[in-house]
């Protein structure tokens, strides 16, 4: 079976962590094909949640990251940020040039990465986000410096099996978590605006959030599949006159454009600062 991306990888893939982020990714990559389920292990130190994946994925697991390491041609760190360097700390030695890193940790840079590593090891950075959950994540990509194309070609087919990725430069990465990373917030709180208001209007609740959060969903679909500019499509919406541009009207009155522009500026610049942590 091949991936959607029309790839599949032969060797073998080690988590180390095993969150929900982890499940999601790991569950995406062989569903699709990407990776044989014998062919992933998953390093996690909570015994409860080894025997969750091992039934909910029928893969194998252990408490040891040393045990499988040897064996692994792409390393997945998925663990915590503030948990990063002791991994590195304690196996960083042990992963050598012929194995590919993957970090999703968020925050944590390729310059750190690469220090706690062997001279000459190959990196990548991802910053996937919480609807990879969902089979839909959106994520950048950045590349270490002794990186390569088939490097580059692997990570992109790997997290094009959970959603839609993008290989950037390590310094638009901020950009990337202060948008999609969290996105998925700002969205929330329209879904839920939007519902309060049908709510104000004499919606019950349970259909208010339901159709709101269809609403978001098939405009983003249209968004993604027309190849139309989205202010094509909100013009295709509005009619002289007519409801939607009353509502819009509003929208602009309240300041939604500046407002969520400001927001992603935000969040990335408090990304900018909070990498600051993770010193050479």
């Amino acid at each position: 079976m091949k991936a959607k991306s029309g790839k599949s990888f032969k060797g073998k893939v080690l988590f180390i962590g095993g969150g929900k982020i982890c499940e999601a990714i790991i569950s995406g990559i062989i569903k699709s094909g990407f990776v044989n389920k014998n062919d992933v292990v998953v390093s996690e130190p909570d015994s409860a949640r080894r025997k969750y994946m091992e039934k909910n994925l029928e893969i194998t697991t252990t408490g040891d990251n040393k045990e499988h390491l040897a064996k692994a041609s792409v390393v997945v760190l998925a663990v915590k940020p503030n948990i990063v360097g002791i991994v590195l700390g304690n196996d960083g030695e042990a992963i050598t040039k012929d194995q590919l890193v993957v970090s999703v940790a968020a925050g944590v840079p390729l310059e750190f990465l690469e220090s706690h590593l062997q001279e000459g090891s190959r990196v990548a950075r991802v910053m996937p986000n919480t609807p990879c959950l969902v089979g839909e994540v959106a994520a950048g990509i950045s590349l270490g410096k002794c990186a390569g194309k088939k490097d580059e070609e692997l990570v992109t087919a790997m997290f094009s099996a959970v959603g839609k990725c993008f290989v950037v430069d390590e310094k638009l990465i901020d950009a990337v978590t202060g948008l999609s990373g969290s996105g998925p917030a700002y969205v929330f709180m329209v879904i839920q605006a939007m519902a309060d208001g049908a709510v104000k209007m004499g919606l019950p609740r349970d259909a208010a959030t339901t159709l709101a959060a269809q609403t978001v969903y098939g405009a983003a679909k249209m968004v993604l599949e027309s190849g139309m500019h989205p202010i094509q499509l909100k013009d295709s919406v509005i009619t002289p006159g007519g409801t939607t541009i009353a509502g819009a009207h509003e929208l602009e009155k309240g300041g939604l454009n500046a407002t969520l522009i400001n927001a992603v500026e935000a969040a990335t610049l408090r990304s900018k600062e909070l990498k600051k942590m993770f010193t050479v």
